[in-house]
């Protein structure tokens, strides 16, 4: 189970690095109720777990924020340790005069688009559902003893197909200076041909020749090949009979006519010799 868990993290870590631009050192964001499960299940050292949770090169470094340390020292004596341990934590600089609730100052350090790459580490379900509808998340939490990554929603997922669907068509300011470049580098040919040639020529072409796109498909059809002569078998030259091998088969064959016309002869004249007698 481990080894399948930890490869969907990868999987995860993955998706946004490719669609989201994350890179390492990753950074992660924890409120209070996440730094009070760390040490309540003793998953500590924290950078350590979260190393080996996003399966990094090296330990990630965690990020708190002002208001979450005020609302942990409001909790009192039963998040004493929490506090502490969240006070030794780097702050991320949040835009807040007053201090605010824990949840409003992450979603306002998370911003519509993540902008600072934070992995977000919360036990809080309602920040957890708040945290699914902005593009870019990816949520960190805590089950007993060990650490899970969320599966991208459904909106970070369609939200990166547009994105990538984006990339590849041009857009109007790219279109438009593919049209200067094919205009000007056209100039000096545009002066020589007539008017007509001129209304003919479509913005299409002038796109491909700026791009130096061919006319025609420049590559050749593969065509079957006979097979390799390496791996065929020579063939063998027939064996060729000398003259005097040739001669001797014929001499063989007269003398046996020979002997059997003799034969024929010889009985012939018996019979012949007793008809008389």
């Amino acid at each position: 189970m481990r080894v399948k868990r930890r490869s969907k993290h990868r999987k995860v870590v993955k998706f946004y690095a490719t669609c989201f631009g994350f890179r390492e050192p990753y950074k992660v964001l924890v409120d209070g109720t996440f730094v009070h499960h760390l040490l309540q299940n003793r998953l500590l050292p924290a950078d350590d777990a979260l190393q080996a949770l996003l399966s990094a090169s090296r330990n990630p470094p965690l990020f708190t924020s002002k208001c979450v340390v005020a609302e942990l020292r409001r909790l009192g004596k039963s998040h004493a340790d929490a506090f502490d341990a969240a006070s030794l934590l780097a702050t991320a600089r949040c835009e807040h005069d007053k201090v605010v609730n824990a949840v409003d100052c992450i979603l306002s350090l998370i911003g519509e688009k993540n902008p600072e790459h934070f992995f977000v580490a919360t036990q809080d379900a309602d920040l957890r559902a708040k945290l699914r509808e902005v593009p870019g998340v990816p949520v960190i939490y805590g089950l007993k003893s060990s650490l899970f990554i969320e599966q991208p929603s459904v909106q970070q997922r369609k939200f990166a197909q547009l994105d990538e669907e984006k990339r590849l068509h041009m857009g109007k300011s790219e279109y438009q200076k593919l049209l200067n470049v094919a205009s000007e580098g056209k100039t000096a040919a545009s002066e020589n041909a007539s008017d007509d040639d001129k209304n003919k020529r479509s913005i299409g072409s002038l796109v491909e020749n700026a791009l130096g796109v061919a006319e025609k498909s420049k590559f050749k059809r593969k065509r079957p090949k006979g097979p390799n002569p390496l791996s065929c078998k020579k063939k063998k030259p027939k064996p060729q009979l000398r003259a005097s091998q040739n001669q001797v088969p014929k001499a063989e064959g007269e003398a046996k006519r020979k002997r059997v016309r003799k034969r024929e002869r010889s009985h012939k004249n018996s019979k012949q010799i007793e008809t008389v007698s």
